[in-house]
């Protein structure tokens, strides 16, 4: 029997579900405990959000508290920055983080149409987050707004929800998801293509307006080398909405993302 539409749009997320074991340290996941640890890792991803080929990058595994300051890349962006205690287990902060870009290079979509390249960049932003164990399940609630720094970008913002699930010995799980939402000039910038464009393009000319960008689901994992080390690793499903999902830049709704590091605890 052919499989139903709705089935078949949602598989994807299911395999990422099953997946994305993604980067956690003990005793949950990386995301779910706030142990230092530093290392090397490689992720798969595709060439931009809605883009058919995937390509390959180094990216760092990292994660430090301090007093104020923080440095991680445990929660879905590379950031850094200050934070402070309102009460235990609830922190507010503000971040410097780094945003990807979009290049030709990376896509024979892009390439073959001559759409502009996007510069990799930086956001400025704040974050609340909560820290809370239910009995021996630990959970975190981050939301997070992020400026782009070249004020054309627009703003976006972050909800992501992160709940251990398994530890047994060495290994632990856990799942998580995030939503994403932009403002008119982020899901332009990303998804539009300005009249001027679109003759170079051949691509029909497209305003792209605020609202949410893209959804995602995800598995969390990580095992305890021991001496310090731990290997950490992660799959995820994205499904763009909106705007976003409608661009004709989009080749595929949804997308995935996998990881898989290894880092130094101290």
């Amino acid at each position: 029997m052919p499989m139903k539409p709705a089935l078949r749009a949602t598989r994807p997320l299911l395999y990422a579900a099953l997946a994305s074991l993604s980067l956690l340290p003990l005793p949950a996941v990386a995301e779910l405990s706030n142990g230092a640890m530093i290392g090397p890792g490689i992720r798969f991803r595709p060439a931009y959000d809605g883009a058919a080929s995937q390509n390959t990058e180094l990216v760092p595994v990292i994660r430090y508290f301090g007093h104020p300051w923080f440095i991680r890349s445990t929660q879905g962006v590379l950031e850094g920055g200050a934070r402070m205690e309102l009460a235990p287990g609830l922190h507010v902060g503000a971040q410097l983080a780094y945003e990807p870009g979009r290049k030709q290079s990376d896509s024979d979509f892009l390439r073959n149409r001559n759409v502009a390249n996007l510069d990799i960049g930086a956001s400025l932003g704040a974050q609340i987050e909560w820290d809370h164990k239910f009995g021996r399940v630990p959970v975190t609630l981050l939301a997070r707004v992020r400026r782009h720094t070249d004020a054309a970008r627009g703003t976006q913002a972050d909800m992501r929800l992160s709940v251990g699930v398994f530890q047994s010995g060495n290994f632990s799980a856990g799942v998580f998801g995030q939503t994403t939402s932009g403002n008119a000039k982020a899901v332009g910038s990303l998804y539009g293509i300005p009249p001027q464009q679109s003759t170079a393009t051949g691509l029909a000319g497209f305003s792209a307006d605020s609202g949410l960008m893209f959804a995602s689901l995800g598995l969390l994992w990580s095992y305890d080398l021991g001496t310090n080390w731990v290997m950490v690793g992660s799959l995820e499903a994205r499904r763009l909405h909106g705007d976003a999902a409608h661009s004709p830049l989009v080749e595929r709704r949804t997308n995935s993302y996998t990881s898989l590091g290894v880092a130094y605890k101290f």
